[in-house]
């Protein structure tokens, strides 16, 4: 396989845990569409990774829960007509989707209460508002 990838500076995959298969690509083509195998699957044990901390680990595993298939993270690209095109569009892809998976967690949200000057004017438009309605509506005496 080739070189390894990056994912963040901290995590990088080795490219020997990489895995690729080529395939032809579907749909029309032209003359070379029966010879060329320009689809490309490239495919990363995230489970059994030993390049990858236990903590990460268990983060990728969760976070990635329904894309793998045995603890496999496969991306299929076809793309583009060339194999090489979509060789380095499946391997930015495998990155970017690790790079969101590896991401901490957001901060918790602290909850807040709104202020009395947003609760009076809140009060205040409704009333505004439901005088405006009340003054549209058809009195039976007139």
């Amino acid at each position: 396989m080739s070189a390894d990838l990056v994912v963040t500076p901290e995590f990088v995959v080795p490219g020997a845990e990489l895995s690729e298969r080529f395939s032809r690509s579907s749909g029309p083509g032209g003359q070379g569409v029966n010879t060329a195998d320009s689809r490309v699957e490239l495919s990363w044990d995230v489970a059994g990774s030993p390049s990858v901390p236990e903590w990460l680990r268990d983060r990728l595993v969760a976070r990635l829960g329904r894309r793998l298939a045995g603890g496999v993270l496969t991306v299929a690209v076809s793309t583009q007509r060339a194999q090489l095109a979509n060789r380095a569009e499946a391997r930015e892809r495998l990155a970017s989707i690790l790079r969101a998976a590896a991401a901490p967690p957001p901060p918790k949200r602290r909850p807040t209460k709104p202020s009395r000057g947003a609760k009076e004017r809140r009060l205040s438009a409704k009333r505004r508002r439901g005088e405006t309605k009340r003054g549209r509506r058809v009195r039976p005496d007139d």
